[in-house]
């Protein structure tokens, strides 16, 4: 997978401030908003991936809009559910395709 890096969780939260010039309390208080979610090392210290310091600098561009971290947090909802719904769909045309042509899975 080429972007594969992107979600590897490696990235301090000193580091994320520093890319993205959010103190380490608003990174923690989208954590709390659910907005995302790093993981912790057997210390408990956070790691965040690229994909999070892109999502983070979304947010910022976003509550400097005026958009609320509800509202934020709804939209991830709905797309996420998007993505859900349309990967169902293709399993379910694959299974109907494969079904007429009598593919099988290996």
């Amino acid at each position: 997978m080429e972007n594969n890096y992107k979600e590897k969780k490696v990235i301090t939260i000193g580091i994320v401030r520093e890319l993205t010039g959010l103190s380490e309390r608003q990174i923690r208080y989208y954590e709390e908003r659910k907005l995302l979610f790093p993981e912790r090392t057997a210390g408990g210290s956070r790691r965040y991936s690229f994909s999070d310091v892109e999502l983070l600098m979304e947010i910022a561009n976003k509550i400097e809009d005026g958009v609320q971290t509800y509202e934020i947090r709804q939209e991830m909802v709905r797309k996420q559910k998007a993505i859900n719904e349309k990967e169902i769909r293709n399993k379910m045309i694959q299974g109907q395709l494969n079904a007429q042509f009598g593919f099988r899975k290996p």
